[in-house]
This record gives structure tokens, C-alpha cells and sequence, in this order.
């Protein structure tokens, strides 16, 4: 590794692991009553927005132009609303394993998508890790259906799955952008964006909540979703982005059906039986697959004549 890149590596790391830990606790919100998925999603958006915009009057200031604005509000389409909504509503139809795992085959598709928007070259190796990844997502995601527990359910999963695939879109489309600013700069307009376009959509559910019934400990969770598994963690990524190609920013999804398991399981929400644990098993060895195959810079050093010069992935 080289030295350049362990900062992009430590922000990935602390950020994914923080996603692990924000899929049961955001489970426990909802599951508690007081607060439901579209409050959720709105204090997560428009607390972050907050925080992010508090914080870059103390930061050096940028002036995106409109051009530049107008990327930043499709990328947070991407990016923020159509990752954090679907994922919350699903997350409060299905487990917080089922959840996690199903997030954890976003490299599978970011290779995809980097085929698509920066002509990355699909091999063999890749589209056999892509075949493999899906199997265990789509084995898993239809699991909701095939069993006899509560433990998930077809619509609960294919919100994760949507969530997944919007941010995957974000990963590969918008890096020209995200590297040009900084973190504070580039969240704070995107949070911004988010919290405006989506309070029509969640001002019954936010305006509906009995506050005041909250219990003290529900209020702690609700803090640890918008500052750590929102502000800390939206804050890192762009750190890695910078760094890191799009395909090995998306493997550290991977850390998070790691993480989100071990807590669900150790607070007695979830269970972790051979149903998921073969599903999970073939998300990691297809997301090993994939990570392991040529990206196109090691293509062309190897054959400079076949592959032009290019920037991407």
C-alpha cells in the first residue's frame, strides 16, 4: 500500500465500520415505534445538512459554479436520497443482516458501472465474480419469501438492493466532481440538496412524531445516526474517493455485514442461520473475484498499444 493512500484507506475503514454498527441501531429506532422510516431518514438528512454547513463556516470557503452545482444536486439524487430513503424503509422490513449483506455486493456492481461509464474492459474473472456476487444477493433477497420466520421480506430486501445500486451510481459517475472540492464543501451542498427536495416528501412523518414519548436512549441512537453513521462517515468517504479508485472504495461495503452481523447477532436481533451464511459466502467470493481482476491501467501497462490512454477506474 502505498503511503499516499493510507489516508484513503483509514477513512474507508472507520467510515464502513461505522455503516456496519448504523444498520442494527437504526433497526432498533423503528422497531422501538416512536420514530419510523421517513422521520429517520429526514433527521439523518437534515441533521447531517446541519452539521455540514455549521462546520464550513469555520473551513476555507469554495464556490462551486453553477455548472458544478447542478452535478452536485444529480449526484445527490445518487448519493444521499435514493441510498439513504429506500435503505431505511427496507432496513424496517427485513433483518439487519439481510440488509447488510445485500449492501455488501455493491463492488460487484460498481464494476459494472465502471464498465458502462469509464469503459472498463469486463474479463472473464469479472463477469464470473459479477455472476457469483448476484447469486448470493438474489438468493438472499428472495429468501424473505422462502422462509418461515419474520426475519425478512421480498420488498424490505429489494429497497436495500435499490439503495445499493443508487450509490454505486454515485461512486462511478460523479468522482470528476467529488475530487475537485472538499469533503465539507461537497456534503454540505449535497445535504443541502437532499433536505430540500425531500421534506415535502417526509414533513407528515416528522411533524406526526410524539417527541416528547422518546425514550432517552432511543434519542442516543437517533444522535449516533446523524452525527457518526452520517456526518463522521459522509465526511471520510469523500477522503477515499479522492485516493482510491471507485472499485476499491465500493469493497469496503464489505465490512459492513461483517460489522452489522456481530452486533445484531451479540443484541439478540438477529440469527445468522445456513440460509445467510451460504448467501454471504457467495457475495464474498464473487466480490473476491472481481477485486482480484485487471483494472484497465494494469491492462494497458501490459499492452499500451491495445488500450489508449484514458481517465477512469
Amino acid at each position: 500500500m502505498e503511503d499516499k493512500n493510507i489516508k484513503g484507506h483509514a477513512s474507508l475503514l472507520v467510515a464502513y465500520i461505522i455503516f456496519g454498527i448504523n444498520t442494527p441501531v437504526s433497526k432498533a429506532i423503528m422497531d422501538h415505534g416512536e420514530v419510523n422510516a421517513g422521520a429517520l431518514t429526514f433527521f439523518r438528512i437534515g441533521g447531517a445538512a446541519l452539521l455540514f454547513w455549521t462546520i464550513s463556516l469555520f473551513t476555507k470557503k469554495e464556490n462551486p459554479p453553477l455548472r458544478d452545482l447542478i452535478m452536485m444536486f444529480v449526484a445527490s439524487l445518487f448519493g444521499i436520497l435514493l441510498n439513504q430513503a429506500p435503505f431505511i424503509v427496507g432496513l424496517s422490513l427485513t433483518s439487519p443482516i439481510n440488509a447488510s449483506v445485500i449492501v455488501s455486493v455493491m463492488p460487484v456492481i460498481t464494476m459494472i458501472l465502471a464498465a458502462f461509464f469509464l469503459k472498463e474492459p469486463i474479463t472473464w474473472k469479472k463477469a464470473i465474480g459479477v455472476f457469483v456476487g448476484a447469486s448470493g444477493a438474489l438468493l438472499l433477497i428472495f429468501s424473505g419469501n422462502m422462509s418461515n420466520h419474520r426475519d425478512g421480506s421480498l420488498a424490505g430486501n429489494l429497497l436495500c438492493l435499490l439503495s445499493t445500486c443508487a450509490f454505486a451510481v454515485y461512486l462511478s459517475a460523479f468522482k470528476k466532481v467529488i475530487v475537485k472540492y472538499s469533503p465539507i464543501t461537497f456534503m454540505k451542498w449535497m445535504f443541502l440538496f437532499a433536505s430540500t427536495y425531500c421534506l415535502p416528501f417526509y414533513w407528515n412523518d416528522i411533524t406526526t412524531v410524539d417527541y416528547a414519548s422518546i425514550p432517552d436512549d432511543i434519542y442516543l441512537r437517533i444522535l449516533y445516526v446523524i452525527v457518526c453513521a452520517t456526518f463522521v462517515s459522509y465526511l471520510l468517504i469523500p477522503i477515499g474517493q479522492k485516493k482510491l479508485r471507485p472499485t476499491i472504495v465500493s469493497m469496503y461495503n464489505y465490512l459492513q455485514p461483517i460489522t452489522s452481523s456481530l452486533v445484531a447477532v451479540g443484541l439478540g436481533m438477529d440469527r445468522f442461520g445456513w440460509l445467510k451464511g451460504s448467501a454471504t459466502a457467495l457475495v464474498f467470493i464473487g466480490v473476491y473475484i472481481v477485486t482480484k481482476s485487471k483494472s484497465y491501467a494494469q491492462m494497458k501497462a501490459e499492452n499500451p498499444d491495445k488500450y489508449p490512454d484514458r481517465e477512469g477506474d
